[in-house]
């Protein structure tokens, strides 16, 4: 499942309590870097959010047969991806945490 799938049942089982949306994840997300190292298949994902933090994501192809550079990208960016929902999800609960 993507993103997109989650949300879509998150919304059709009515679950509305503060959460962290796919939205918001690329909302912060101000600029992309990408580098594959050469002569490897290594790629490397620095994403600058909003506020100037950083989160790196990497891909590496096992098989440098089936190395693909937008396939490389694309997994790195997830990877990177996935550090903001858990900074994302911590500064929601704190949020949370403090008006109780």
């Amino acid at each position: 499942m993507n993103d997109q799938d989650i949300e879509q049942e998150i919304k059709s089982k009515g679950l509305t309590a503060p959460r962290v949306t796919p939205s918001l994840i690329e909302s912060i997300i101000v600029k992309e870097q990408y580098y594959v190292f050469e002569g490897s298949t290594f790629t490397s994902c620095l994403l600058t959010l909003v506020n100037g933090f950083t989160v790196h994501g990497e891909s590496a192809c096992a098989s440098p047969e089936n190395f693909d550079v937008e396939l490389g990208k694309k997994i790195a960016r997830d990877n990177a991806k996935n550090k903001i929902w858990m900074l994302e999800g911590y500064l929601l609960r704190d949020r949370l945490n403090a008006s109780v």
